[in-house]
Parts: C-alpha cells; sequence; structure tokens
C-alpha cells in the first residue's frame, strides 16, 4: 500500500470493487462503454490492478497488464469524477511506474486520447519510436 495524502493507492487485490469498477468503465469510460461485467472480471484476473481509495470507498483504478520481465501494457486507468483535481491521476501514475514489479521493462506501452501530458510528465512516455513497427489486430465482429 502507498498513502497519497489523505487517499490511498493499493495492489490488495481484496478491496477492488468490482461492482464500481465495471460501472465506471462500462458507462463512462469512453474505451470501454458497453464493456461486460465478465469482461472486467477477467481482465481484472489477469492483470495487476491498482485502486485508488478514500477510506473504505473506491475512486480510482488502473490496471497493467505484463509479464514482469519484458512487456507491459497500462490500461483502464481512471479517477472518479468527483475526486478530480486533487492530483490523484498523477499519484497514480507516478505509483505505477515505481512499482517494484515493474522495473526493467524493455516495453511499457499505454494509449490514450487526451491525456498525453499526465503520462509524459508523471510516467515518462513518450511517442512511439518507431510507430511503424508496431501492428495491431482489430476486433473482428
Amino acid at each position: 500500500m502507498m498513502p497519497t495524502s489523505m487517499f490511498e493507492i493499493s495492489t490488495d487485490r481484496t478491496r477492488l470493487d468490482i461492482d464500481y469498477i465495471h460501472r465506471y468503465l462500462s458507462q463512462e469510460c469512453y474505451w470501454a462503454i458497453g464493456r461486460s461485467r465478465a469482461v472486467v472480471e477477467k481482465s481484472l484476473a489477469n492483470s495487476l490492478c491498482f485502486g485508488v481509495y478514500d477510506g473504505a470507498q473506491q475512486i480510482g483504478f488502473a490496471r497493467v497488464v505484463t509479464d514482469y520481465a519484458t512487456f507491459a501494457w497500462l490500461c483502464d486507468v481512471f479517477i472518479d469524477a468527483a475526486y478530480r483535481g486533487h492530483g490523484l491521476g498523477k499519484q497514480l501514475v507516478e505509483a505505477i511506474i515505481a512499482h517494484p514489479e515493474l522495473q526493467g521493462l524493455r516495453n511499457f506501452i499505454l494509449a490514450t486520447r487526451d491525456a498525453h501530458e499526465l503520462y509524459r510528465r508523471y510516467g515518462g512516455f513518450d511517442a512511439l519510436a518507431a510507430p511503424e513497427r508496431w501492428m495491431a489486430r482489430p476486433r473482428r465482429e
């Protein structure tokens, strides 16, 4: 657990409020609108999860998909709208980057539509050095 003034960031899975995480992702986050509870549960089970708390109440979340050796993908990052403006997003990114199990990775990536400066300034992220080397396989329905 990593205290952050009156708030706390924790990787303790037993504290995750899955109902809250699912509701927030599926209703508030542009990248996850409509995501099913089953998909959220499976994603949590297979990721290093970070909860942000005000006492016992969860107010933010992020997860990292990683092999803990060479690669990590930071995703599903959010701070509840009611708690924005307190620097919690910055503290969350810094806590993730400082996590001991995420040190020395060759590639640590993320995708964002509108928070480039947050990740650049507090996480040390930059645009892909060679985007022409990266490919993605889109979901085919």
